[in-house]
């Protein structure tokens, strides 16, 4: 693509103004300058999360660009939307970071900076990325137990995006690995082993599922999964609430994951007994069961290309 504009047209931008950070009323500067290159092709979604889904679904289907303006909320919102209007694989998706969680954007180097960030999208470079389906959504990243539970206590309380985390975190100290079964569908194992199938029976506390490295505020959660190569990344947390708090620096910089049980897999089923799933930040809810499937080349990603 070029770098006019026009080739990525028909584009719309979609902004939630109503965030827990509200980063849109309160960077003043940010938002003129959005307004000034894309003038009458915002949305505003004037409501909360499924205000934002609606909205997507609306109007992706008259669109050959959609950029979300935002952190990892709203894009799991508007990814959302364009899965609902069939119109995930069509789609030149970008991104505009005005969010507290960034994860998304860390981990396809796409720059914080709203001017550098405007101009990725004005070249207008695509690169096809895996997603996580499972229900009726996707994701670059989910995760089952502990830290879907700090997610779902954060969404109670009225501290905003970091500091809510920190304060529902201390939660993790006292809880203990719960029993679960995991089926895992053609996949292979640290070693490059290939399972067409594989059941375990273990107690975990927490469990990731990601196609991005990254949970927010740059925590580097699954340091293996890789955007572009087909697979699920799986990671299991076996240990105790206390064993995990005090191995988080090592958990944080993804060190600790080099020693934990990890798979790649096409297909992930776990079932247990009302566990708490969160995916791009955002709260699911409990299931006593779920299953996971990569999908492959799922969106156009306008980004640097990744090598």
């Amino acid at each position: 693509m070029t770098n006019e504009l026009t080739e990525l047209e028909p584009l719309a931008l979609v902004v939630n103004p109503m965030t827990s950070t509200r980063k849109w009323q309160r960077r003043k500067k940010a938002r003129r300058l959005i307004e000034a290159n894309f003038k009458h092709k915002i949305y505003i979604a004037t409501g909360g999360k499924q205000a934002t889904v609606d909205l997507v679904q609306k109007i992706a289907p008259d669109l050959k660009t959609l950029i979300a303006v935002g952190g990892d909320g709203t894009i799991a919102d508007v990814l959302e939307g364009l899965n609902k209007a069939g119109c995930l694989a069509r789609i030149n998706f970008g991104l505009i970071p005005l969010g507290s969680g960034n994860a998304f954007r860390r981990a396809f180097d796409l720059p914080k900076n709203i001017s550098r960030a405007i101009e990725i999208i004005r070249q207008g470079k695509t690169q096809w990325i895996d997603l996580i389906s499972f229900e009726d959504k996707v994701a670059g990243f989910v995760s089952v137990g502990a830290t879907a539970l700090v997610t779902e206590l954060k969404s109670r309380q009225p501290l905003p995006a970091f500091w809510g985390h920190v304060w529902t975190g201390r939660k993790i100290l006292s809880l203990k690995p719960e029993p679960m079964q995991i089926i895992l569908e053609e996949a292979r194992d640290r070693q490059g082993n290939k399972l067409s199938r594989l059941e375990l029976e273990i107690s975990v506390l927490d469990i990731v599922i990601a196609k991005t490295n990254y949970f927010g505020y740059s925590w580097l959660i699954a340091p293996f999964a890789d955007p572009l190569d087909g697979w699920l990344d799986i990671t299991f947390f076996e240990m105790s609430g206390l064993h995990y708090i005090l191995s988080l620096p090592s958990i944080y910089f993804g060190h600790k994951q080099k020693y934990l049980r990890h798979f790649k897999a096409s297909r992930l089923t776990l079932r247990g007994e009302n566990f708490p799933i969160q995916y791009n930040g955002e709260f699911l809810g409990r299931r006593n069961e779920i299953t996971f499937k990569v999908l492959p080349k799922a969106l156009k990603l306008i980004c640097p290309i990744q090598k």
